[in-house]
């Protein structure tokens, strides 16, 4: 996985780059303008690239999540390289919001307003996802942010408990993924039967969704 974000009004001139997720302690070792950070299993969970700009220019015009390209991730790679560290970052990364399918839901044990799904989501993978969402039911077409998304407001999606019962993903709605004109309130967005089951979602697409 990899999550890359730029925040020039938060944190200045510097890319973060997330391979992987926080758990508890980390050090950090900066050469130059690259700062590896370090789990404290010794893996390595992230970079930050401080003026980052010098390299990329083009990322001023950014705010929030980055899609970079593959030159840029070439370029990033270089720059980690030169820095003594071994270059980390991946040049294909899969989308992590795909189109689900709630193949079947029960009452949570412990909330009355938390459900248990399975829902199916590529290759025919099934995930174990607790939703609130009052409108869930079994049949529909759902998005599913899985683990290592990054939901439009900064949100990092990880594998969680939700009153002791396993979550690996979230289903959203439409105000969670800031789609146009979606309803101002909680509950999945049901897709229509037009969207395929594994396909990732494409969200140019889904701006029609909600259109008057």
């Amino acid at each position: 996985m990899m999550i890359v974000s730029y925040n020039p009004q938060q944190i200045g001139d510097t890319l973060v780059i997330v391979l992987g997720p926080d758990n508890g302690k980390q050090s950090y070792k900066r050469v130059d303008d690259v700062t590896q950070i370090i789990d404290a299993a010794g893996n390595v969970i992230g970079y930050n690239i401080f003026n980052v700009s010098n390299v990329l220019p083009e990322v001023k015009n950014e705010n929030g999540q980055v899609q970079l390209t593959e030159p840029q991730i070439a370029t990033l790679n270089q720059l980690i390289v030169d820095a003594g560290f071994k270059a980390e970052l991946p040049v294909h990364v899969p989308s992590k919001f795909m189109v689900g399918y709630v193949k079947s839901m029960k009452e949570h044990p412990k909330s009355s307003h938390l459900h248990i799904t399975e829902t199916e989501v590529e290759n025919g993978e099934t995930l174990q996802i607790v939703s609130g969402s009052p409108n869930m039911q079994e049949g529909i077409k759902v998005v599913v942010a899985e683990v290592g998304a990054m939901m439009p407001s900064g949100l990092i999606i990880w594998p969680s408990k939700l009153k002791d019962v396993e979550s690996n993903g979230m289903i959203c709605s439409g105000r969670e993924l800031k789609i146009p004109n979606a309803p101002d309130q909680p509950g999945a967005m049901i897709l229509p039967d037009s969207y395929e089951v594994g396909k990732p979602f494409d969200f140019k697409k889904a701006q029609t969704l909600f259109n008057e």
